[in-house]
């Protein structure tokens, strides 16, 4: 069967890609500064000290998700509604007002976090320390606000803008100053390379928004529409944070529980080779970061064939890549892992089995991004939500008796479960089919 694509969505499609792929390009170079940043580290430090890092940082991560309180997807989603509406003026405010609030609210998770630190200091076995725990509390606010402004700057059509400070000039400067300290005989540990990754990100972030603004593109805090905005669309945020609090957790809460049940190297083992297998994932995310707001346009406009276009590309796009990361990973996979150093080589059969999970991620699309951006996040809450507080159920119940390997198995379950039913939803509820087989209904999609 011959598929006939009309010449507008193959005019779509063409954008698309070379945003994708202009997007991909930063996110691989993302991926290369990142994995050097993690080997210098790893190769700087001790096994534990190196695993106070990786499980000070999941933290940091999960926190900051929970203070960005849903406003990245909300502001991404807004900006396509309202100027669909007309409403330039009220798309603005709706930025403003959620850059305020991620502000707000990650200031006031890190005072948590440093509370409970302070209660737990008299806990602490002798020998420990608690500093990763305030590194954590550190850098919740610069990853809050630079995913914040990625995702607002995104929705306005930027690119470079949006990507560049963080994914690049951040992720550069990093390790070139680890380097630097290590050469004049300065020694990181694992809390003071979190407070220097978030030093460094918050300067960058500081030098984004002022070339922002001088673009005309909106991206300064605001109080005045704080209030309308959260009476307004605070049940939207409120389901969109749940849905990016649970994909974070599924990310990053294993390499919690392995640093609370097993110890810190093990934690920084598993967290190398959860971040190697994310690798397989770059392409998918990378046109996700672009059709994300085309997919909340087209859809609310009903234009629904031009949507399943989008989903399709995405969707074929992302499983090759994937694919061929996959089979890397299974013929090198060892090699790889050996670059953080001797100790880290083991870990072949946990990368194999994660990467396994996050194949169908590809598999099955943009299925996320088609939920958030339809309105269907409760949905997607209820059913990623379950899977994954069932997969860390079980995550701890086989962690103490099968290690790492328990906890890496259940996570590919978990994942593989709770794709395939999101995109379920998508094809029977929504109407939209994220997967490889999305293809096949774009000729019954309507117009």
């Amino acid at each position: 069967m011959r598929l006939e694509i009309p010449h507008d969505l193959n005019e779509l499609l063409r954008s698309g890609l070379w945003r994708s792929i202009g997007s991909l390009g930063i996110k691989v170079a993302t991926a290369g500064l990142t994995y050097l940043t993690y080997v210098v580290l790893a190769r700087t430090q001790t096994p534990d000290e190196y695993g106070h890092f990786a499980f000070g940082l999941a933290l940091a991560t999960v926190l900051a998700i929970l203070a960005g309180a849903g406003q990245p997807l909300t502001v991404m989603r807004l900006w396509a509604q309202l100027r669909s509406r007309g409403d330039a003026t009220g798309a603005r405010k709706a930025v403003a007002a959620g850059s305020a609030l991620t502000i707000g609210a990650s200031l006031a998770v890190s005072a948590l976090l440093c509370l409970a630190t302070l209660l737990y200091l008299p806990f602490v076995p002798p020998g420990e320390t608690a500093n990763h725990f305030f590194a954590a509390a550190i850098i919740i606010l610069p990853l809050a606000l630079a995913e914040y402004n990625s995702a607002a700057l995104r929705a306005q059509g930027s690119l470079w803008t949006a990507l560049l400070p963080r994914d690049i000039f951040w992720r550069l400067a990093l390790p070139a100053a680890i380097l630097g300290l290590f050469w004049i005989g300065q020694v990181l540990s694992g809390p003071d390379a979190l407070a220097l990754a978030a030093a460094l990100l918050l300067f960058i972030l500081a030098l984004q928004m002022l070339t922002a603004a001088r673009q005309d593109y909106a991206i300064w805090p605001a109080l005045t529409p704080l209030r309308p905005h959260w009476r307004n669309w605070g049940g939207l945020s409120f389901w969109l944070l749940l849905g990016a609090l649970i994909e974070t957790v599924a990310l990053n809460a294993d390499i919690i529980l392995v640093g609370l049940m097993l110890d810190l190297e093990s934690a920084g083992l598993y967290f190398n080779a959860f971040r190697t297998a994310g690798l397989m994932t770059l392409f998918t995310f990378a046109m996700e970061l672009v059709i994300a707001p085309m997919v909340a346009e087209h859809y609310h406009m009903g234009n629904m064939r031009k949507a399943q276009a989008i989903t399709a590309l995405c969707a074929w796009a992302g499983f090759a890549f994937s694919l061929a990361i996959f089979a890397g990973f299974a013929l090198f996979g060892d090699v790889i892992l050996g670059l953080f150093g001797p100790s880290y080589e083991g870990g072949w059969l946990i990368l194999l089995l994660l990467s396994f999970g996050l194949l169908f991620d590809a598999l099955t699309g943009p299925s996320k991004i088609v939920m958030m951006m339809t309105g269907h996040e409760r949905a997607y809450v209820a059913i990623f939500g379950a899977v994954t507080l069932l997969g860390l159920l079980v995550q701890i119940a086989v962690i103490p008796g099968f290690g790492i390997l328990g906890a890496a198995l259940a996570n590919m379950g978990a994942r593989i479960l709770a794709q395939v039913s999101i995109a379920l939803w998508c094809r029977f509820r929504i109407g939209l089919d994220t997967s490889l087989l999305g293809i096949f209904a774009l000729p019954k999609a309507a117009g």
